[in-house]
């Protein structure tokens, strides 16, 4: 598949910055190698907002995790690779959002987690070619990815976009000074679906 979209480097490396914190280098060397990217062995992509890394690789390195590890091992692996994700993310890219300002931090919980839904939301449109899209469909809110590197080119008989999972747990978690929050993807693109549909419950569980 031709490599017509892409991530910024920099989302590039915090994945595999992510990776490396979830699993040690070695780990992440031997992903990478049986994915068939050995050039990004210890050769992270650079700190910038070129967009250079290709959606086919981060989709590569998700099929690549559940083959490694069995499809439950790889996808839990993915969802922590998520919530290192967002820590990394949000030092780098919260001044764009808004979401370190006052009057954003002041907000009651329910509005705070739409806002800044929202925000994360424009980030990946304005920045890279991933497209996402918020519903809110009752008490649900649901994070559509249009476009989605996560399943670039993949096929499965269910979701896969667990990184998304964990990216958007830590996010509320964040957002609400650390609660916990139920997270599922309800529909996937590489089961043949519209959308990469995840399903957030604003109510928190803890």
């Amino acid at each position: 598949m031709i490599d017509t979209f892409h991530y910024p480097n920099r989302m590039g490396r915090i994945i595999l910055l992510s990776m490396e914190e979830v699993m040690g280098r070695n780990g992440v060397n031997a992903v990478l190698n049986l994915a068939s990217h050995k050039t990004l062995i210890e050769n992270y992509p650079a700190d910038d907002s070129k967009l250079n890394f290709p959606f086919s690789t981060v989709s590569a390195l998700g099929g690549t995790l559940e083959q490694v590890y069995g499809p439950h091992g790889g996808r839990g692996l993915a969802t922590r690779i998520g919530r290192a994700c967002f820590n990394y993310g949000v030092r780098q890219y919260s001044a764009q959002m808004g979401l370190s300002e006052m009057a954003f931090r002041l907000l009651p919980l329910p509005a705070k987690l739409n806002a800044g839904a929202r925000a994360f939301a424009e980030l990946f449109n304005q920045f890279t070619d991933q497209r996402v899209r918020i519903e809110e469909n009752g008490n649900t809110l649901l994070w559509h990815i249009e476009r989605c590197p996560l399943c670039w080119g993949r096929q499965s008989r269910e979701p896969v976009c667990h990184l998304a999972v964990g990216l958007l747990q830590e996010a509320l978690y964040w957002l609400s000074g650390g609660k916990l929050f139920h997270v599922e993807e309800q529909t996937c693109i590489a089961t043949g679906d519209q959308t990469c549909a995840i399903a957030i419950d604003p109510s928190p569980m803890l």
